[in-house]
């Protein structure tokens, strides 16, 4: 492993490093408006949400790394102290890609980038027709980090209204994660989508208290199969279940008691199973299976 001292390499490649190693990150396409009524329209990668009460979000609009000069969506909001964030889905990402061109003072990106202008109802930057959400943000604050180029500017932005278009929303009425297709920057020209090929759940262990990979027989924890996440997986139950014979009446574990294989060789292709039933979110059924090995006689309870 090689060690990089911020302070040592140059400004480029440090932020190519960043850019590299810290993502997927959210695209904020901003819409903004100057004191001549010139609109402007940019994305931002550098971004999120910092609050829901009150609703905040931040993004920013750094100092270019060539020669310091700062970005007309940042001269803008601190003139204008107005913001309209839009999320950003695939279907629109190469018009939004468009937008970040960097043109002279004054173009209108939506027209170049062939968005459609809808007024907003509180604050004078128009919304994008196109974007399934949109946030009207009054800006709250405006927090320089730097006056050297690559230096950000944050953002600090309050939604006053939240427009979304019915075409994402679930049969509830709320948004729906896939249909909302959004995507995200990497480094370099490298994005990411989040549609259903790609989405995946974990669930929070704020329901139930886990008993922790530490609480796990040492054979598992010292599986030369079983990944960190399967561990955590397993891990995030209250208990360890009581063992079921009827476990061993499965083709596929009746087939691994019937090889010749010593107890080392048996282990493995227990742990080989429980891992494809893990990979299926199926915990209840590895935890059947491993326990067919003895490892563990006493279950391990935690009080909710």
């Amino acid at each position: 492993m090689i060690t990089i001292d911020p302070q040592v390499i140059s400004t480029q490649d440090l932020q190519r490093t960043l850019q590299f190693a810290v993502g997927p990150r959210p695209i904020a396409l901003v819409s903004t408006i100057n004191d001549d009524g010139q609109v402007n329209l940019s994305p931002f990668s550098f971004y999120n949400i910092f609050s829901t009460n009150p609703p905040i979000l931040v993004f920013s609009p750094a100092r270019r790394v060539r020669d310091n000069s700062t970005k007309h969506s940042l001269e803008n909001v601190i003139a204008t102290g107005e913001a309209v964030i839009h999320s950003v889905s695939f279907d629109m990402v190469q018009q939004v890609s468009l937008s970040s061109t960097e043109y002279g003072k004054g173009v209108n990106e939506f027209i170049k980038a062939g968005f459609t202008e809808v007024p907003s109802d509180l604050v004078a930057p128009p919304r994008v027709a196109e974007a399934a959400v949109a946030m009207e943000c009054k800006v709250l604050d405006v927090i320089a980090l730097g006056d050297q180029g690559g230096a950000g500017n944050l953002v600090m932005c309050e939604i006053k209204r939240i427009h979304l278009s019915e075409s994402v929303l679930d049969e509830e009425g709320r948004l729906d994660q896939d249909k909302l297709d959004l995507v995200a920057r990497l480094g370099g020209d490298w994005y990411s989508r989040s549609n259903a090929d790609a989405l995946f759940e974990v669930e929070k262990p704020l329901r139930t208290i886990g008993i922790g990979i530490d609480a796990l027989p040492k054979a598992l924890r010292q599986s030369n199969i079983l990944t960190g996440n399967d561990l955590a997986k397993l891990g995030n139950v209250e208990r360890i279940q009581a063992y079921n014979e009827t476990i061993m009446e499965q083709p596929r574990i009746q087939a691994i008691f019937d090889d010749n294989r010593d107890a080392m060789e048996r282990r493995e292709a227990i742990h080989i199973y429980a891992k494809e039933l893990l990979d299926e979110d199926q915990i209840n059924d590895a935890w059947a299976v491993l326990l067919i090995d003895g490892l563990n006689s006493q279950p391990t309870t935690i009080n909710s």
